[in-house]
């Protein structure tokens, strides 16, 4: 785990213990910090007491007599909607908030330290770039938003790499912001409570790239007009400082002068000014689309800097993007039964996110609906004519229905073992060549399920007992 030795004999307060959470107060002990940790479930406290992490309850003001730091877990608001009361608690007793990747930064660690966020494709563009790093043979953990918990990583050196999916709500508790690489790949609504609208959003988004140090390496994409926005003021930002640090446009639309982009799905870097082909991107089955070419674009920039701490060979980057195993949950090829294709996008937790999926395919027998969020569904209407029909689930399925409505045929099947079922018969009886059973919600998980790897996993299930023909048993309603 990571040293937090510069912490010993000091108070700190750990409120939330999931994974992340447990990690942060385990390795704060280790380091000889006086930890009081509290989680307002009883799950969470009993994890705690196992792993022999003393408890203090965070509500009450007595909890916080000395207490100079919180390591506050980021599914927990500290502004907006309304802050927790242990983030009220911490402000009254004037200490800082933070989450654990500030904790990593603030270890010490010489290795390079990789950040990156977008509303959509962040995971993927995280997996891939640590994909890169390790067939090339680096020595990289790999964290953040997905993955390990960064307190478990190990304490790397300078040849290292630490590479952070990082979430707006991780944005806000890393003051530090110190990112040799920083990576914004696009913008759109999304977590708008936590923000407290979309500027606030747009800012956390856009610290990521603020606080870069010597010879930093800055990628944003220039597809939306938030993140555009950003990389122009990076560029100004750029030139002030004199050449030490390089800030790269990517696109998976249009070309970028001196940035890198996909256009036709053939990868160029135009960063010397001579738009150089770098490879055709068509036969990467695992990074299906423009997004995820976006995605590709984004880890070649970041990792291929002239002026960066990688600069890797672009051949190098080309094998690594070519052998990418793909990410569980997003647009993850499940089967191919009866000549039907069924696809896990259970991560497409937002319209845009769903929109960039239904880009990807034609003649779909799309399930969709959970929970919705504040954005609309308008992302979609490009794509509506590729759906044959709509299977909806969830709490959302009347809201979704009746936006269809003229537009797409649509059955609510209340749950998703019953919409894999309608789905599966639908496009057998109209036996279209070459057609997609595609599970992109658009929408959050946790009305029926805990999270979308769940929901992911519950699609994946199913499909398998399918293959095996037991999907014809199940009555209306069952998942089995």
């Amino acid at each position: 785990m990571i040293d937090l030795s510069l912490f010993a004999g000091k108070p700190v307060a750990v409120m939330g213990l999931a994974r992340s959470g447990l990690a942060a107060a385990r390795a704060l002990a280790a380091g000889g910090a006086e930890v009081r940790a509290w989680d307002d479930g009883a799950a969470g406290r009993a994890a705690a007491v196992d792993v022999g992490i003393p408890l203090a309850d965070l509500s009450q003001p007595e909890s916080w007599k000395g207490v100079q730091t919180l390591v506050l877990s980021p599914g927990i608001p500290h502004t907006h909607p309304a802050p927790h009361i242990s983030a009220t608690r911490a402000r009254n007793a004037g200490a800082e908030i933070i989450g654990d990747i500030e904790l990593l930064i603030r270890a010490g660690s010489p290795a390079t330290c990789v950040g990156i966020t977008g509303t959509n494709g962040k995971s993927t563009t995280t997996a891939l770039i640590g994909h890169i790093l390790k067939q090339a043979g680096k020595t990289v953990e790999v964290g953040g938003n997905i993955g390990r918990p960064v307190c478990e990583f190990e304490m790397l050196e300078d040849d290292g790499f630490y590479v952070l999916e990082m979430s707006s709500y991780q944005i806000e508790l890393t003051p530090s912001r110190a990112f040799d690489v920083a990576l914004l790949i696009n913008i759109s609504p999304d977590h708008l409570d936590r923000h407290d609208g979309m500027r606030g959003y747009v800012a956390a988004k856009r610290g990521i790239v603020t606080g870069s140090p010597h010879r930093a390496t800055i990628v944003v994409g220039v597809d939306d007009e938030e993140s555009r926005r950003i990389y122009e003021e990076m560029r100004s930002t750029a030139a002030a400082r004199v050449g030490d640090i390089d800030v790269c446009g990517i696109s998976s639309r249009h070309r970028v002068p001196g940035g890198v982009y996909v256009l036709d799905s053939v990868l160029y870097d135009d960063r010397t000014g001579m738009n150089a082909e770098i490879a055709s991107l068509t036969d990467v089955e695992t990074l299906p689309g423009v997004h995820n070419h976006q995605n590709a674009a984004a880890a070649y920039a970041a990792i291929s800097s002239p002026l960066g701490r990688i600069n890797l060979k672009s051949h190098t980057i080309v094998n690594g993007i070519r052998s990418f195993p793909g990410l569980p949950h997003r647009q993850q090829r499940i089967a191919k039964i009866d000549g039907i294709s069924y696809i896990n996008d259970s991560k497409a937790t937002n319209a845009d996110a769903a929109a960039r999926a239904l880009a990807c395919y034609e003649d779909i027998y799309w399930i969709a609906g959970g929970r919705a969020k504040e954005s609309e569904l308008s992302a979609l209407d490009p794509y509506l004519s590729r759906v044959r029909h709509a299977f909806l689930i969830g709490e959302a399925a009347d809201r979704i229905a009746a936006e269809l409505r003229g537009r797409v045929e649509t059955t609510i099947s209340g749950d998703l073992g019953t919409a894999v079922r309608n789905a599966r018969d639908a496009a057998l009886r109209e036996g279209i060549a070459g057609a997609v059973v595609l599970l992109s919600p658009a929408c959050a998980s946790f009305d029926q399920f805990n999270d979308f790897e769940q929901r992911g996993i519950e699609f994946q299930r199913l499909v398998a007992e399918m293959s095996r023909g037991s999907l014809r048993n199940f009555k209306r309603g069952e998942t089995a």
